[in-house]
């Protein structure tokens, strides 16, 4: 069973990448890929949020 810190290591690394994907699904215009993308993006933020992360530095999209 992984801990707390293995969990928001993770989370963190899957929350940026999600962002970088967004951020270029915008620039492109590919608005499903965006909108599939939000929800993975939501999800992590929720579980990041609830294990205590600030993520105010982090946030890129802030949606």
């Amino acid at each position: 069973m992984p801990n707390d810190a293995e969990i928001i290591k993770d989370a963190l690394n899957d929350f940026q990448k999600v962002q970088k994907r967004m951020l270029l699904a915008k620039d492109e215009n590919a608005v499903k890929t965006y909108a599939d993308l939000k929800d993975d993006y939501i999800s992590l933020k929720a579980l990041l949020t609830s294990l205590g992360v600030n993520l105010a530095e982090i946030d890129k999209i802030k949606e």
